[in-house]
């Protein structure tokens, strides 16, 4: 009798003929099959997460740090759903994931059967693509379909729905390995990596004429491991360069050619000089609303070289001057070639005087209490240089792009476009596996550490050396800022004075915790605690009303932008 394989095997076979090495999951009775078959695959760790949102979220962190796709799975019903969040947020961030999700048996689909969902069409809006899978003998072909799918052209999440006697049915080990052999083919899916030569000379020709060019640098540039392109094209052409928030580490921050972010919470420099540019080259980002602020009036003395893989980002939101559809590492080797030495010492000159005049300053420290600033710009000096800073979504996400200096590639880890609640802790996790010799540091805010603290579980059950530190506000901090600036101080639902005493929640789940309420009490353990080789909680109460500064207003100018006296350059 032949050697047979059912489908709950193929899945595992086959991530593991792909290379996969970890996965994030849940358990559920239409995943029974399949977690039944783990056992025999020692090469393939799974990590057990206490919430399907936290596996797609720790796939999410692992991808970004490990440049591999992130794979999570879970149940039908309620455990696919509860994927849905961490899907979106990878979507939004372009995020190499392959979700995998247990569904009812092929006979009960669309009779409304025990935590059955359509998993398949809730999702179509937030993947590259999803399967639904009907026949086993399509299952290896769709399996190395979609990892292939997700990991390549512009990166993105792709989920495989499996009904559960798809699971149970088996073929012969021969007919399984002649079908996994079989070339990929995708009608229509073939990504454009090679730029127009004539728009490339287009583009070096506009720099070579330049008085005033800009470089922004996205999260394009990390995905196409375009770093050190990047890096000779601003030194060889003397180009300032800053970075979207997901960007961030594409270009060293400590640089002198470095601005920091820019948009809505940018820093002052690097928002005059999107202002002020005579040339902006956009180096994979999508000119989303928090860079523009009002897109019509956004780098509007500028001409545009747009460099992305995606075709459908060039126009999207900005008018394009010079759009070049390719892969950034392509595009830039050539780009680089043809680009002459220069010097634009007017334009950095003034550049240096916006960030003389305009400095991110810790705000004075009054009667020892802490404030957010301090708490990260005293983190920016102790934390490794590769240390991977993982953040939540809010008030202290964004002092952690202005205050850290985020020097490598790959080492921050945020919710960009999604911005959600609740990604920091589970992607921590993600990321810690996904680097596990790396120091990993979270800063999460109250509110988002309260949405999804459950996976503390896996910090300790998996032994993992990730700093915690809450910055403890007792508010929902960006809310709150927005309520404050915008509507009169209506603090409606923002205060979270009732919290759980985190240091007691740190004692249930069996790891260390310290509570940090003042200056003296920072300085005398801070650094003690993040230099350690194991997990901390630190629960750092600061000033409750501290806003992050520079703002400007959603769907405002660079002229609106606010400081702490008002519009900049007004007070």
């Amino acid at each position: 009798m032949s050697e047979t394989i059912n489908g709950a095997r193929i899945v595992l076979e086959t991530l593991h003929r792909l290379g996969v090495t970890d996965m994030f999951g849940y358990p559920g009775g239409a995943v029974i099959p399949i977690y039944d078959e783990i056992y025999s695959f020692p090469d393939i760790k799974h990590y057990f997460v206490r919430h399907e949102q936290g596996a797609a979220h720790a796939a999410d962190g692992y991808a970004r740090v490990s440049g591999k796709v992130g794979v999570c799975l879970a149940t039908s019903g309620p455990g696919a759903t509860n994927l849905v969040t961490g899907i979106m947020t990878a979507y939004m961030d372009s995020v190499p994931m392959l979700a995998i999700t247990g569904q009812v048996g092929r006979a009960l689909i669309g009779k409304d059967s025990f935590q059955e969902a359509d998993i398949q069409g809730i999702t179509m809006p937030i993947t590259k693509h999803n399967y639904l899978v009907q026949d086993i003998h399509d299952l290896p072909r769709i399996i190395k379909e979609a990892y292939f799918i997700a990991g390549t052209g512009r990166p993105g999440p792709v989920l495989i729905d499996i009904p559960k006697d798809i699971q149970t049915t088996s073929i012969s080990m021969a007919e399984y390995n002649k079908l996994f052999e079989v070339p990929i083919h995708l009608e229509g899916y073939d990504p454009t990596y090679k730029g127009h030569q004539g728009q490339i000379k287009k583009a070096a020709t506009l720099i070579k004429n330049a008085k005033r060019p800009l470089i922004i640098a996205g999260a394009g540039v990390l995905k196409s491991s375009a770093m050190d392109e990047i890096k000779e094209l601003a030194e060889k052409a003397n180009i300032p360069v800053c970075n979207t928030l997901v960007g961030l580490g594409s270009f060293p921050g400590d640089h002198e050619l470095a601005l920091g972010m820019v948009g809505m919470h940018g820093t002052v420099a690097a928002n005059y000089s999107t202002e002020e540019a005579d040339l902006v080259i956009a180096a994979g980002i999508r000119f989303h609303d928090r860079i523009t602020g009002h897109p019509d009036f956004f780098c509007k003395k500028a001409k545009i070289i747009h460099i992305d893989i995606d075709p459908a980002e060039i126009d999207k939101n900005v008018t394009i001057n010079v759009p070049i559809v390719g892969d950034l590492k392509q595009v830039l080797t050539e780009l680089n070639a043809l680009v002459e030495a220069a010097t634009h010492d007017a334009w950095l000159g003034q550049i240096r005087a916006w960030q003389d005049e305009y400095p991110m300053v810790v705000p004075e420290l009054v009667d020892g209490e802490l404030n957010p600033q301090y708490v990260l710009s005293e983190l920016n000096k102790i934390a490794n240089r590769d240390a991977i800073i993982v953040t939540d979504v809010g008030q202290h996400q964004m002092w952690a792009a202005q205050f850290l200096t985020h020097k490598m590639p790959h080492t921050i880890v945020t919710s960009g476009g999604a911005g959600t609640m609740g990604y920091g802790l589970p992607a921590a996790i993600g990321a810690q596996i996904g680097a596990p010799t790396k120091q990993v540091i979270l800063v999460v805010g109250d509110g988002g550490f309260q949405m999804t603290f459950e996976e503390l579980m896996m910090v300790k059950q998996y032994d993992l050396p990730i700093k915690i530190i809450i910055i403890n506000n007792g508010f929902l901090g960006m809310v709150r800022q927005w309520q404050e600036i915008f509507n009169k101080r209506r603090y409606s639902y923002v205060d979270l004075e009732m919290s759980p005493d985190f240091i007691k929640l740190a004692d249930a789940f069996g790891l260390d915790a310290h509570r940090i309420e003042s200056v003296e009490d920072f300085t005398s353990t801070f650094t003690n605690y993040i230099t350690s080789d194991e997990s901390i909680i630190l629960d750092c109460r600061v000033k409750r009303e501290e806003n992050v500064l520079p703002m400007i207003p959603a769907g405002g100018t660079v002229s609106g932008m606010m400081g702490k006296k008002g519009v900049i350059g007004d007070e």
